[in-house]
Formats: structure tokens, sequence, C-alpha cells
């Protein structure tokens, strides 16, 4: 039970390092081509409160929301591993 408790916080602690990094890389990508797409059309308004609105957006996205899938998918896939290598 203890290595099984080890697993599991290791487990979360290296998903979570992985998702604060997707999450941080997909922001500087979503900042690059609003940056890009402001340079383009000369947009209204300054260029940060250009991108700042944008990030909100971004905030409330479905994007930033699949990112989560980081925690959901390994999760499943070791719950499943263990269960077929002991009950199949």
């Amino acid at each position: 039970m203890a290595a099984l408790a080890r697993m599991l916080f290791i487990g979360f602690i290296v998903l979570t390092i992985i998702y604060v990094c997707l999450s941080f890389y997909s922001r500087s990508v979503r900042r690059g081509k609003l940056e890009a797409e402001w340079d383009e059309a000369r947009g209204p308004g300054d260029r940060e409160s250009f991108v700042r609105a944008g990030l909100q957006d971004y905030d409330g996205s479905l994007r930033r929301k699949l990112i989560l899938g980081v925690y959901v998918i390994p999760s499943i896939a070791i719950a499943l591993l263990i269960y077929f290598t002991n009950f199949a």
C-alpha cells in the first residue's frame, strides 16, 4: 500500500510539472498569435490592451480546459493497466 501511495504522489508531482509547462507554453503561443494579429491589422487601441483582452478570452476557452487531460489520460491508463494485470 505504501508503494501505491508513493507512486501516486510522485505521479501527481510529475503530472503537475507537465501541466504547468504545457499551460505556460500554450499561453505563450496564444500571446504570440495575438501580437502577430495586432501587428498585421494594426488593430484599434494599443497592443497591450488587445493582447490582454485576447488572453482573458483564452482563459475561459476550451483549449485551456483540455490541457487538464494531462491528469485524466495517464490516470485512466494506469488504472486500466493495474486492473488488467491483476484481474484479467
